[in-house]
C-alpha cells in the first residue's frame, strides 16, 4: 500500500475516475485512454488510485481490458492500484494482474445487492470470508466498500446498525480498511457523523475511508464532516463523474479537483496538484465528450492561479 506523502493532518484521496467514474459511462474508453489517464492521475500526485474493476465485461462493459490496463500501468514507487473484485474468479484474475490491493464491494442491503452481484448481503460475507483469507495468503492487502450504506434505491433507508455489523465482520476477517459507501448520493451530514462512530466502534482496528456520491448536492457537506469527525481517506473521482449501472439515477462520485481546493483551503494536505488534477479532467471530459460534472475546471482556483 502507498504510504500518504502529505504533511501532518492531510487527508489521503483514494482516485476512484478509472473504475468508479467511468463505469456508468455510455462510451466506453480504450485500453490506452485508461492506461493514460491513470499515468496523468499518478503525475497530479495522486497515490492510491482505484484502477481497474474485475466484473463480467458483458455485464460492466466500461470496466473490460482490466489486465491489460494493469499490464499497461507504470509501477512507481509509492503508488498503489486498486482493483475491484466481488468473487473468487475476480480475486484470481487481480492477484494474476498484480494489483497492489484488492477491494471488495458488499451492499448493506438486500435489494441492491442481489441486482448489483446475485446474491443476498449474507451470500456475500461468505465469499468476502473467503477472498480475506485468499489475500492473506498472497501477501496483497484487501479492503471492504460498504456500499448503499446510508440509503437503497430498492430497499430504502439502510439500518445503520446492519452497516456496523458488515464493518465488524469485514474487519474479523482480515480488512485493514473499511470504507462506507453513499452509493446513491442520499446522505447528510448527520447520518455521516453517526455512521461514521459506529463503524469506529464496530471496527476499531481498521482504517475508516468514506466515499460519497453529489447526487442531491450533499457530497462536499458529507467529505467535510467525515474530515471533521476524523476520517482520514476519501474517494473521490477525477471531474466528478461517476455513479452505478445497477443503481437508478446514481450520478456521480464527489470530484477530485472540487475537494482537493475544499481541502486544501481548509488546511488539510491532500498531495495532489490542483492545476494538473483540473487538466485531468478536461482531458478525461474530452474523450468521453461531455462537460466534467465537477465545478472547479468552469470556475477556476481561488487566488487565479492557485
Amino acid at each position: 500500500m502507498a504510504e500518504r506523502e502529505v504533511r501532518g493532518g492531510g487527508v489521503q484521496i483514494v482516485e476512484v475516475g478509472p473504475r468508479d467514474g467511468l463505469q456508468n459511462e455510455e462510451k466506453a474508453l480504450a485500453v490506452e485512454d485508461k492506461v493514460e489517464l491513470i499515468r496523468r492521475l499518478v503525475a497530479a500526485g495522486l497515490r492510491r488510485i482505484e484502477a481497474v474493476s474485475f466484473v463480467n465485461p458483458r455485464r460492466v462493459p466500461q470496466m473490460a481490458g482490466a489486465e491489460e490496463v494493469m499490464a499497461g500501468v507504470e509501477r512507481l514507487p509509492g503508488v498503489s492500484y486498486i482493483g475491484l473484485a466481488l468473487n473468487r474468479r475476480g480475486l484470481d484474475r487481480a492477484l494474476a494482474a498484480g494489483v497492489d490491493e484488492v477491494n471488495v464491494a458488499v451492499p448493506a442491503t438486500d435489494g441492491f445487492c442481489v441486482r448489483n452481484q446475485g446474491c443476498t448481503v449474507a451470500e456475500m460475507m461468505d465469499a468476502f470470508d473467503g477472498i480475506a483469507a485468499a489475500c492473506l495468503e498472497a501477501g496483497t492487502p484487501v479492503s471492504v466498500t460498504v456500499s448503499t450504506a446510508f440509503g437503497c434505491p430498492f430497499d430504502g433507508e439502510t439500518p445503520p446498525e446492519r452497516v456496523a455489523e458488515i464493518a465488524r465482520r469485514a474487519a474479523a476477517a482480515g480488512a485493514w480498511e473499511v470504507a462506507i459507501a453513499d452509493t446513491i448520493g442520499v446522505g447528510v451530514p448527520r447520518q455521516v457523523a453517526d455512521l461514521v462512530g459506529r463503524v469506529r466502534e464496530a471496527a476499531p482496528g481498521a482504517v475508516l475511508r468514506c466515499h460519497f456520491h453529489n447526487t442531491r448536492n450533499t457530497g462536499y457537506a458529507n467529505a467535510l464532516t467525515a474530515v471533521e469527525q476524523g476520517v482520514t481517506v476519501l474517494d473521490s473521482s477525477v471531474g466528478g463523474f461517476g455513479g452505478c449501472p445497477f443503481a437508478p439515477a446514481a450520478t456521480g462520485n464527489i470530484g477530485t479537483e472540487d475537494l482537493v481546493y475544499m481541502l486544501e483551503r481548509g488546511g488539510s494536505a491532500t498531495g495532489a496538484e490542483l492545476g494538473e488534477v483540473s487538466r485531468t479532467a478536461e482531458w478525461l471530459g474530452s474523450r468521453l465528450g461531455k462537460t466534467p460534472p465537477a465545478q472547479l475546471s468552469r470556475a477556476g482556483a481561488f487566488p487565479a492561479g492557485g
